[in-house]
């Protein structure tokens, strides 16, 4: 079988349930704790509202939500419909995170797992241009992408094993970029998943955006954002967990990349999420 014979994106609609199972919300307390250190420096105090584009099952925001006042946007029903049984208190919208528009303005704008899956500059500008639009003056842009260009390094192999009650999975992902001169790689994702004494293998494919630290400083400056990088130890990473974050410029100002980067003490609890 070849690769681009494989159903793209199974796991954001038939396979959603598969993702509390290998990406359970629990392993996300070391990542959300960055977060909430940043979110804490740029002044946006307990009770604020918060947006998160692309919220995915919202297995981070899970971790943020009891402090802040928080709405989710997604494409996907299923990953709606888990986000919903997981935070029940938070407001949903189905929509694309490159052109939805809320008609109001949050003192923080979040985008976690889903800056993997903007493919194109064109995917990620219109992505900034709706932070921008959300973003109330003096409040907070997070963006924390999986990959730089600089970064990657492919084929990559990584493999794990879940278990819930008598549900196992064994998961296996290989990453690669088919073609170095475009801004994509390509993911192959198995599950081979055991409940009871059946066992069957599930396939899935995703393209993913990879983009190089000075597109994504440019991109930023376009949407009109100044941006700093953010580096934090994370227990279970062997690299720096970085976060780039964006505050809007003043009229008149010139935005652009703050000078250098600012390393971030460790958060606690400084437990990471594994690989699915």
């Amino acid at each position: 079988m070849r690769f681009e014979d494989i159903p793209q994106g199974r796991l954001y609609a038939e396979l959603a349930w598969l993702m509390p199972v290998i990406t359970p919300p629990q392993d996300y307390a070391g990542e959300a704790a960055c977060w909430r250190a940043v979110l804490r420096e740029g002044r946006v105090g307990a009770g604020a509202e918060v947006l998160e584009l692309g919220v995915g099952g919202g297995h981070n925001l899970s971790h943020l939500a009891a402090e802040f006042r928080a709405t989710g946007v997604d494409l996907s029903a299923s990953m709606l419909d888990l986000c919903r049984a997981l935070n029940p208190g938070v407001e949903l919208h189905r929509g694309d995170m490159r052109s939805v528009r809320l008609g109001r303005r949050f003192a923080a704008v979040l985008l976690h797992d889903a800056a993997s899956y903007l493919t194109t500059e064109d995917d990620l500008a219109r992505t900034l241009e709706t932070a921008a639009a959300h973003l109330a003056p003096g409040g907070v842009f997070i963006a924390a992408p999986d990959h730089f260009a600089e970064t990657f390094r492919g084929p990559a192999l990584e493999t794990s094993r879940h278990s819930q009650g008598d549900l196992r999975v064994q998961y296996v992902e290989y990453a690669h970029d088919p073609d170095p001169e475009d801004t994509s790689i390509e993911v192959l994702m198995t599950f081979i998943v055991t409940k009871g004494r059946e066992t069957r293998v599930e396939l899935d494919r995703h393209v993913l955006g990879l983009f190089s630290r000075a597109d994504w400083a440019r991109l930023f400056a376009r949407a009109g954002f100044r941006m700093e990088t953010r580096a934090f130890p994370l227990a279970g990473l062997d690299r720096p967990y970085e976060l780039l974050v964006g505050t809007l410029g003043a009229p008149g100002e010139t935005p652009g990349e703050a000078p250098g980067e600012t390393p971030g003490e460790a958060p606690s609890p400084s437990t990471s999420r594994a690989a699915p």
